[in-house]
């Protein structure tokens, strides 16, 4: 059984989204920036947020875990948000706290949606 998309975002903070970001360089994953780009352009000091899209399964590579394929809004070191992808297992994106309440959840999927994309 496939799990559900959960309809929510998830705020994490830098380091939190660099561990993100290296567990889906480790499998693999094909949505994601690359680490060090976003070590050397993310603000350390920034919150981040990941709001889940999309049931990601590649029937053709069975050896691949599920995932949620994120929309990103990140904060740059210049103050600017940028909109990215990340793919990530269902069981780590469920343990990011949820901490956002309704209204500042629909202000971010708004602010994604107006977001310069990275890719």
């Amino acid at each position: 059984m496939i799990p559900t998309l959960p309809r929510t975002v998830r705020a994490v903070d830098t380091a939190q989204l660099l561990d993100l970001a290296q567990e889906a360089a480790l499998h693999g994953f094909s949505q994601r920036l690359p680490v060090d780009w976003l070590r050397e352009h993310l603000d350390t000091e920034a919150t981040h947020y990941l709001f889940p899209t999309l049931v990601q399964r590649l029937t053709h590579r069975p050896d691949m875990p599920l995932q949620w394929r994120c929309q990103q809004l990140l904060t740059v070191s210049t103050g600017e948000q940028i909109w990215g992808l990340l793919d990530v297992l269902p069981d780590t994106f469920d343990k990011i706290p949820e901490t956002l309440d309704t209204a500042s959840k629909e202000g971010i999927v708004n602010r994604i949606e107006q977001a310069v994309k990275v890719r």
